[in-house]
C-alpha cells in the first residue's frame, strides 16, 4: 500500500523530528492564518490599553477642572501641575505604543505579503523575503519606532488637546476668579503662587508648552 506523502510508517515512528517531514499547502496556510489570527488578538490588546491611558488622562484632567472651578478660592496652580500627571500618562501611553507597533507592524507583513496575493489570486508576495523578515522579528523583537517618536505620535493624535485645555482652563481662572479682571495686570498679578512671582510662573508655562510643541 502506498504511504500517505510526508507521514512515516504507522510502524516506525520511533526517533521520528517535526523537522523532517515539510509541511504540506494546507499545513503552512492553516499555520499562518492561526499566526495572524494570534498577532490580531496581541494587536487589539495592546490597542486597548492605549485607550485605558487616554482615559486616565481625561478623567484627571476632567476632575482638576472641576476642582479649579468649583471654588473661587482654589489655586489655579493646580491646573498647571496637573500637566506632570498627564506627562507620566503619556509617558505610559508611549510604551505601550512601542509594543503595539511590534505586533501591528507583523499584521500588516503578514496582510500585504499573505493574505492579498490569496485574495486577489495573484500569487506572488510584494516582498521576496517577507517570510524571513516576520520570523526574524519573531526570533529578535525590536521596537518598531523611539520612544520620542512615540510620544510625539500619541502627542500630536490625543494628549495636545488635553494639554491645551488645560492651559484654556488656566487663563479662563486666572480671568474670573476670586473676581472678573478689569486689566491685564490684574490677570497677571494673579499668576503669583505665595512667594513665587508671577513671571517666574509664566516662564515655567512657556518652557513647558514650546518643549510639547517641540515634541
Amino acid at each position: 500500500m502506498e504511504e500517505t506523502r510526508g507521514n512515516p510508517p504507522a510502524g516506525d515512528r520511533r526517533g521520528e523530528r517535526f523537522e523532517d517531514y515539510p509541511l504540506t499547502r494546507a499545513e503552512y496556510i492553516s499555520a499562518m492564518v492561526h499566526f495572524y489570527r494570534g498577532e490580531i488578538h496581541r494587536s487589539i490588546s495592546w490597542r486597548t490599553r492605549l485607550d485605558a491611558t487616554t482615559n486616565w488622562a481625561v478623567l484627571t484632567a476632567a476632575g482638576m477642572l472641576s476642582f479649579a472651578f468649583s471654588s473661587r478660592y482654589n489655586p489655579h496652580i493646580l491646573l498647571l501641575l496637573s500637566n506632570f500627571i498627564l506627562i507620566a500618562y503619556l509617558n505610559i501611553e508611549a510604551r505601550r505604543y512601542r509594543y503595539f507597533e511590534v505586533y501591528r507592524a507583523r499584521v500588516r507583513m503578514l496582510e500585504e505579503n499573505f493574505l492579498i496575493p490569496i485574495v486577489t489570486r495573484q500569487l506572488e508576495s510584494p516582498m521576496v523575503s517577507w517570510r524571513e523578515m516576520v520570523a526574524m522579528d519573531l526570533d529578535l523583537p525590536k521596537y518598531k519606532t523611539t520612544l520620542l517618536e512615540a510620544i510625539g505620535f500619541r502627542l500630536r493624535r490625543n494628549y495636545i488637546y488635553i494639554f491645551l485645555i488645560l492651559l484654556s482652563a488656566w487663563f479662563v481662572k486666572l480671568y474670573i476668579h476670586p473676581s472678573i479682571a478689569l486689566h491685564p495686570r490684574d490677570v497677571w498679578e494673579r499668576m503669583a503662587v505665595g512667594s513665587i512671582p508671577a513671571w517666574f510662573v509664566c516662564l515655567g508655562g512657556v518652557v513647558f508648552y514650546v518643549g510639547l510643541g517641540l515634541l
